[in-house]
């Protein structure tokens, strides 16, 4: 921002000059204006980055010149100059959007002070804005530990970036083992203001519901069977940071009035107490349940839903986004042989990665990560191969292949996979009628017949 201009309207020549030099010296460009509507007729011609105007103006007043101002040219930063008596009326030029005022006489270090304050404001909202716009045109890989570049990933990351700075609360949506606790500490951790605060999660589904308050708000002694000292609660502890609540679904109807006042007013009472706790603490809420039909079947506030659901962010399930399998099985290899003393397990093999990428990964993320786990544990060299996998992988592998041999038409096709498993489990889909099984297979009765003989499948 080179060109740095400023326009002064005030109605007295004295004052109008006294800013002009102040300002001039420091190398600012400053336009001067006698009255409201000559300093609209500069605006629409030359818009300044800062208009400094008198409250009180013929024509036009400040209040009215700050109110067109506002309305056209949001991004210009208004100062208004006013009389002691009146700084009642600048304080509500401020709730309309003034930037600041100062009085006369005015000082001129205090005037100094209050534009370099907006040019540096100016500046840094510059630099947010390239920012912004450079981390969304690149592709990233990794973002706070989440891994992906899966253009759903790519907006995510987007988002927490925009929102970490704000006090908005966030409810991230979506299937378990898909990264939500991942998504709530990027948040956390992104955020300057909180970054070196607590972050508290709470599984709020494994605890019951008496327990559950108290884990959350903390009890006095006495308050019930066990309670044998007082405790601070959770979100006492993330005062000043951030509290993760996993399962929000799971509260119960007065554990949802309890939060929805903390995220309306801040404050609470300990189980079993009167007196009232303040907490500044960033609310992130999660959930695998459409909470809409929760509201629907009266098992969740609709109030509490959108308080809730300011900043919603959905986390994709794994069969969304199969191109990020490479990045998430190179990381989970170095993170688990790193895990797992005597394993230096760094490969896999191609046949692992076509069944890596067939499978519907209904555990998501997480199920992909403890698959890797235990291969490496049962791995006898430095590369993971099919019998490596759990059984449930080759399942989903027969199931891929009796539906390719069914599309194709032919079970020769197929002949790479254990024919004999995939008559079996034609014959159980069957129901046992060899006809209907035989039709499946794309052969005829004999044929199926005597490949049933052959891997010892009939009866008797």
């Amino acid at each position: 921002m080179d060109d740095k201009h400023i326009l002064i309207a005030d109605d007295e020549p004295l004052t109008r000059k006294s800013l002009y030099e102040i300002l001039k010296i420091d190398g600012y460009r400053v336009s001067l204006a006698s009255d409201g509507e000559e300093a609209l007729h500069i605006v629409k011609s030359d818009a300044p980055q800062i208009v400094v105007t008198d409250l009180k103006m013929p024509k036009i007043d400040g209040l009215q010149l700050l109110r067109r101002i506002k309305s056209t040219y949001p991004e210009i930063a208004v100062v208004l100059i006013t009389a002691h008596g009146s700084i009642e009326n600048a304080v509500e030029a401020m709730k309309e959007g003034a930037f600041d005022y100062v009085t006369k006489p005015i000082l001129d270090n205090e005037i100094k002070t209050v534009i370099g304050r907006i040019f540096e404001q100016k500046r840094i909202l510059e630099e947010n804005k390239v920012l912004r716009k450079k981390l969304a045109a690149a592709t990233r890989c990794e973002f706070h530990n989440i891994i992906g570049q899966n253009p759903k990933m790519q907006k995510i990351y987007n988002l927490i970036y925009s929102v970490a700075s704000t006090n908005a609360t966030v409810l991230i949506t979506g299937e378990s083992g898909t990264g939500k606790r991942l998504i709530a500490q990027a948040i956390h951790y992104s955020d300057s203001q909180r970054k070196d605060k607590p972050f508290v999660e709470v599984s709020c589904g494994a605890l019951p519901e008496n327990l559950l308050e108290s884990e959350l708000f903390g009890h006095v002694k006495g308050s019930f069977t066990g309670a044998i000292r007082d405790r601070k609660g959770r979100f006492e502890a993330a005062d000043k940071g951030s509290i993760f609540l996993d399962e929000i679904d799971t509260f119960s109807p007065a554990l949802q009035v309890k939060l929805l006042r903390v995220l309306q007013e801040g404050d609470f009472e300990l189980v079993g107490d009167t007196n009232t706790v303040r907490v500044d603490v960033r609310v992130i809420a999660a959930t695998n349940q459409d909470l809409r039909q929760c509201i629907q079947k009266g098992t969740f506030r609709e109030d509490l839903y959108y308080r809730l659901n300011v900043i919603p962010i959905y986390a994709p399930p794994l069969r969304e986004r199969k191109e990020d399998i490479p990045l998430l099985t190179e990381h989970f290899l170095d993170k688990c042989s790193k895990k797992i003393k005597g394993k230096n397990v760094d490969k896999i093999s191609s046949e692992v990665m076509d069944i890596f990428f067939a499978y519907n990964w209904p555990g998501n993320v997480r199920e992909l990560e403890n698959v890797i786990e235990r291969a490496i544990i049962l791995c006898k060299n430095e590369t993971i191969e099919k019998d490596d996998l759990p059984e449930s992988l080759h399942e989903q592998q027969l199931s891929q292949a009796v539906l390719n041999q069914k599309q194709q038409g032919s079970l020769k096709e197929a002949l790479r996979y254990s024919e004999k498993e995939i008559i079996e489990r034609a014959l159980r889909e069957c129901k046992g009628n060899r006809k209907k099984a035989a039709e499946s297979l794309g052969i005829n009765r004999t044929t199926l017949y005597n490949k049933m003989r052959e891997y010892e499948l009939l009866e008797g």
